[in-house]
């Protein structure tokens, strides 16, 4: 005899109240720690740049580290690394003799200019960390946010980071940042994927029924630069290319932390000197 439904339904709860809370505490409580495999954001220490040294150049699968114009008249200038054009495989850092490029271990790294993301120039290591949207619009969006979540021509890498941010461990919603079906019912767009030329249309038509005010989020380097695709005649090279991009989220993916970060950064909803420090132009 099959037992009353009843007794599955407590037994559901009561496995759940032993369970205890799952969602984890950030950012009330301590971040979790990266898995060792990620590595973090990169940094470029400058006075470690060896004279004439480009190892690390050749290696570069991305083309995200290059040879600056000042390198020809000083050659003890460092390379430029572009943060969004990298894929995060650390075949420069295994490769540079100084270690002038080095893995920091921090999950921070969305910002709201493409620029920002360049360490090696202008004596920047690290990236230039997102300041909050302006007042007014913060104001309209009501510390909320809902997205569009557009594949412009991903792996699924992306995707499914930004999907996890949507499980119970995470749970994005608690923010009052929520993704919906359509379009008519977004404050914007987050696009993954490096936007492929069989995508344009319907970005820009999914854009065009997203009602003003409306923002766009880059996550991932596909979605900021084309990624490994760069410079594909079948792609764009990046949502910028297509729609004005209010927030710039590096990674191949990035990790749910990162882009969790990024978000709660553009609606002010971090509670740490972070924001003040990316409103100058330095990393807390």
């Amino acid at each position: 005899m099959k037992p009353p439904q009843s007794m599955f339904v407590i037994d559901t709860i009561t496995h759940r109240l032993k369970r205890g809370c799952e969602t984890m505490a950030y950012p009330d409580g301590p971040a979790p720690a990266l898995p060792d495999r990620h590595g973090g954001a990169l940094k470029v220490d400058a006075s470690k740049c060896t004279d004439g040294c480009s190892a690390c150049v050749s290696v570069c699968p991305t083309e995200a580290i290059t040879r600056t114009t000042r390198m020809i008249a000083h050659p003890e200038s460092p390379v430029a690394l572009d943060l969004g054009r990298c894929i995060f495989c650390a075949a420069c850092v295994e490769v540079c003799p100084p270690q002038a490029i080095t893995q920091t271990g921090d999950h921070r790294m969305a910002v709201r200019r493409p620029e920002d993301l360049i360490l090696g120039e202008a004596g920047r290591e690290e990236v230039r960390l997102a300041a909050a949207l302006d007042e007014k619009l913060r104001r309209l969006l009501g510390r909320s946010l809902r997205l569009r979540v557009v594949s412009a021509g991903g792996c699924g890498g992306c995707e499914a980071d930004v999907n996890v941010l949507g499980t119970i461990g995470w749970d994005l919603s608690r923010f009052g940042i929520q993704y919906v079906a359509s379009p008519r019912h977004a404050d914007g767009l987050l696009i993954t994927g490096c936007v492929s030329k069989n995508m344009e249309l319907a970005v820009t038509k999914v854009w065009d029924a997203v009602p003003e005010p409306k923002i766009v989020i880059a996550v991932g380097a596909c979605a900021i630069s084309g990624g490994p695709f760069v410079g594909n005649p079948q792609i764009l090279n990046g949502a910028s290319s297509v729609v004005p991009v209010d927030l710039y989220i590096p990674g191949c993916p990035p990790h749910p932390l990162t882009i969790l970060d990024g978000l709660l950064r553009l609606l002010d909803r971090l509670d740490n000197p972070s924001r003040e420090n990316a409103a100058n132009g330095q990393v807390s």
